[in-house]
């Protein structure tokens, strides 16, 4: 049997270095050995044991008197090295044996029932902790088990019986026992009856809230998990908060009812059954702008997106209404798309802290979850445009259905981007609209997991699910949430556990497929209806006051219904989510349609060779092989001529230098997936130690960032995206890893790419560099598919510009986006200078080489890139 191991592993928040906790453990070891009898088959400070001992000693440490007198004595003996005393077992005995005879001790047998008893409450404690939420009242209509399974774990007390488990009787709820640190059920005590601490832990674990954080590798962070939640008294709101919550949730479902009175056969999506996930959304904003958050970007699929527009980002209410008029004409360019797919971006001051707040909603469209990278990209730009490297001035919120946060490969994708230096967003607080259906399929048949969150396990996020009809518990758990993000930049789950009142779509019949769920549905009561009664119960609003807030929406909803009607034409740039000031007219339209000549001057290309051929950092050893293609780079700058990857370092180089960002990213692009590249230099004597010999051009120049992405196409590829939407003043490309690759991304070209314009009005700067060639890489490395990038283009092919100085420029402005293959450096060199030069932004597809890489022949003089040339 081994015996006591103790304090091997430190717990950051008691701040004791390891070697003076290693030090003590000895000790405590030693000491604790005394105490063991050779005559037992398990002494009383075994391994088994050691859990509950270390609970005590951290527990002493922090306070001597929070623990029996016993405990401090011996670790107090422990601290102090005492001597090994031959005698002291005797002596013990001798005392225990008087102690007996005059009832003023236990016999060693009850001396180790009580330490049983203590380290079982510490495993009941835990397994609260653990699998709390599998027996959690998370559905509102009391049908469905949230997590797929009606199993109770064994080791929850729902019956007394189970106490047998433990070890324990129902003779021991009365008992006092001491708590462990890891759990703040007790508040301020220390100890309480075995009935309070499974009283207090149901209270916690198995209400209308489910925890899952324990699978956290961060002991700090379920502590504070555990401080949130657990702590007696934690969840209680102010009247004030609860009639505004109150009033939320009015405006939630009454702009639902209104657009179901005015436009009963229209398709809206609404929230109907979820109306909590207003509130909780304005909750998640409140917080962080009050904790110091400027610009809140958003990404959400079909579902409540009126609502959203309406009662969070407050678009005003008759631009919504009037895209439910069929006569409208369309004012600008492209198609359009249905009113549940538009973006919003607005600026406004939140009333719960009077500070500005900026508040975007991504356009997305109807392929679920495609929106989620670029939300991400688009937040990383915003942050590093303002040089908010941890995030505590823009952050995301991304928002969900359950079956397609199970089912999408690509949220998992957008999840593992989370925590990438290139790419983190420092943390991004998801809400899953759990109504426990997908379309007409049953959750047991969408999922192969309990919840529909565990995807989110994988990043270590804590995933709270809460009852969706349990507005003060969403929250509370929204409120945490937005804390968590704030302190530990990382992302977390609200999973809020709902239905849906009407079908799919508000013409669909969901009795059809589940008709036991909606005979229940057709009986449930409304959220608003249920928190209403509660506070006209408990005095905080008064009926008539209730019934003033409904007639005071109502009356604003059909005032804006009223204007509505005079708008005979739609504006779609009205919906744009990513504007870029100053950039185009008034009209929206750009400023002119000339581009100046994309060459530069022979200085500036021989200063740029120069430091693409050179180490910026001193004492860095490079590699032999780099030190001759950086030789070959230098004797080419020397000849004035250039090849593919110097053409792409002049263009970069020059961006840089005008105040241009450029940011290259993808698999292995740090180096090139044919070792042509090398922007990253590795020093190969010291580990993780390189440098970028581009950000070292000028003392002031714009940054140059490029990443090795994470082997991910259609995440990476939408990140990108998102990127390029912040700013027209940046070049942002991203390189397949071979040109055949980009089809796993193809939902992000077709989608976005190559339709954004035309459905959101949306320019995009955008760059493709996809690897072609037939050069006998076998099919599917041989072509970036041009064919298909060609059957895609379009242009209005009843307009033909005039001939004119301006025609190849307005030709391009037509287009949805422009493809390339180029033939020589300098060809590269020049559409890249183009590509920011344009008084617009188009997406661009460039078919790159990979054997002219290093041909002889596939070289450009300086003489094609000098200053006055273009391609």
């Amino acid at each position: 049997m081994n015996h006591l191991k103790l304090f091997v592993a430190p717990l950051k928040w008691h701040g004791i270095k390891l070697l003076e906790k290693q030090d003590i453990a000895r000790r405590v070891f030693l000491h604790g050995q005394r105490y063991v009898s050779s005559g037992t088959s398990e002494p009383f400070l075994s391994a088994s044991n050691s859990n509950y001992v270390e609970e005590m000693y951290y527990a002493w440490l922090e306070n001597p008197k929070s623990v029996h007198k016993s405990w401090d004595v011996f670790f107090q003996n422990a601290n102090a090295g005492q001597a090994y005393d031959p005698h002291l077992p005797d002596q013990l005995e001798r005392k225990a044996s008087f102690l007996q005879s005059h009832g003023l001790a236990q016999t060693p047998g009850k001396a180790e029932k009580l330490v049983e008893d203590h380290l079982a409450v510490q495993s009941l404690i835990r397994a609260y902790q653990i699998r709390g939420h599998h027996v959690a009242q998370l559905d509102p209509l009391g049908i469905l088990d949230a997590d797929l399974d009606s199993f109770v774990p064994s080791d929850l007390i729902t019956t007394i019986d189970k106490l047998g488990f433990y070890g324990l009787h129902e003779s021991d709820l009365d008992k006092v026992f001491q708590l462990p640190t890891t759990t703040f059920i007790g508040g301020s005590e220390n100890s309480l009856s075995l009935r309070e601490i499974i009283k207090r832990l149901e209270n916690t674990y198995c209400q209308h809230i489910g925890l899952e954080f324990m699978f956290i590798n961060d002991v700090e962070q379920c502590q504070w998990i555990r401080q949130k939640f657990e702590t007696p008294g934690v969840m209680k709101f102010t009247n004030e908060e609860k009639r505004t919550l109150l009033a939320r949730l009015v405006r939630s479902m009454r702009f639902e009812d209104f657009l179901a009175r005015k436009w009963s056969s229209e398709k809206r999506f609404g929230l109907e059954g979820c109306e909590v996930m207003i509130p909780a959304l304005k909750t998640i904003i409140d917080k962080s702008s009050e904790m110091g958050i400027e610009y809140v970007i958003m990404g959400m699929p079909h579902r409540g997106r009126l609502n959203v527009l309406a009662n969070v980002i407050r678009k005003e209410l008759e631009q919504i209404f009037c895209q439910f008029d069929p006569k409208l004409e369309a004012a600008d360019e492209g198609s359009g798309d249905v009113k549940y797919h538009l973006g919003m971006y607005h600026e406004r001051i939140n009333r719960a802290t009077n500070k500005k707040i900026t508040l975007s909603l991504m356009a997305n469209p109807s392929h679920l979850e495609a929106v989620d990278p670029v939300v991400q990209g688009k937040t990383k730009a915003e942050q590093f445009y303002r040089g908010d490297t941890a995030g505590k001035k823009v952050m995301s919120i991304l928002l969900h259905g359950d079956a397609a946060f199970a089912g999408q490969g690509v949220v998992y994708e957008t999840f593992h981007l989370s925590d990438l230096p290139s790419y983190t967003t420092n943390g991004t607080i998801h809400v899953v609209v759990n109504n426990q259906i997908g379309f007409t399929t049953d959750p047991r048949m969408a999922r192969s997991s309990p919840y529909p969150t565990d995807v989110a396990r994988v990043v270590n996020a804590p995933i709270f699910h809460v009852n969706a009809d349990d507005p003060e518990a969403v929250m509370y758990v929204c409120s945490v949430a937005a804390e968590w993000r704030n302190t530990f930049n990382k992302d977390v789950v609200v999973d809020l556990v709902c239905y849906r009142r009407r079908g799919h779509n508000e013409m669909d019949e969901p009795m059809f497929t589940q008709p036991l769920m909606y005979k229940q549905i057709h009986k449930q009561v409304p959220v608003l209806k249920k928190y209403a009664d509660k506070l006209i119960a408990d005095g905080t609003v008064t009926l008539q006051e209730f019934e003033e807030e409904i007639a005071k929406y109502d009356r604003i909803c059909e005032e804006a219904y009223t204007r509505s009607k005079d708008n005979k034409i739609l504006h779609i740039k009205h919906w744009l989510d990513s504007p870029w000031p100053g950039f185009f007219n008034v009209d929206g339209e750009p400023k002119s349609m000339s581009c100046p000549p994309t060459g530069i001057s022979e200085d500036l290309l021989t200063h740029i060779g120069n430091v693409a051929s050179s180490v910026p950092v001193k004492d860095f050893k490079i590699h032999a092989g780099l030190s001759r293609i950086l030789r070959a780079r230098l004797e080419m700058t020397k000849n004035r001529v250039v090849d593919w990857a110097l053409a792409e370092y002049m263009a970069f180089g020059s961006f840089l230098k005008e105040g241009i960002h450029v940011r290259l990213s993808g698999q292995d692009v740090e180096r090139g997936t044919f070792s042509h590249r090398h922007h990253v230099l590795h020093d190969q004597e010291v580990d993780k130690r390189t440098c970028v010999p581009m950000n070292h051009l000028w003392e002031q120049q714009a940054p140059y960032t490029v990443c090795n992405s994470s082997l991910s196409e259609y995440g990476v590829l939408g990140f990108e995206l998102g990127f390029a939407m912040a700013s027209p003043n940046a070049l942002v490309c991203w390189e397949a890893q071979f040109g055949d690759f980009h089809n796993t991304a193809q939902c992000i070209i077709d989608q976005f790419i190559s339709s954004g314009q035309a459905k959101w009005v949306r320019h995009n700067g955008i760059v493709l560099l996809l690897p072609h060639g037939m050069e006998g890489m076998g099919p599917e490395h041989s072509s970036a598919r041009p064919e298909r990038f060609l059957q895609m283009s379009n242009d209005d092919s009843d307009a033909y510009p005039e001939f004119s100085e301006q025609f190849e420029v307005s030709q391009l402005y037509e287009c949805n986006w422009i493809v390339v293959n180029c033939s020589t450096p300098a060809n590269y060199f020049h559409v890249l200078r183009r590509q920011i030069l344009l008084p617009f932004r188009k997406p661009l597809i460039i078919l790159t080489p990979k054997s002219l890489l290093r041909h002889p022949e596939a070289k450009s003089s300086f003489d094609e890139m000098v200053s006055g040339r273009s391609p």
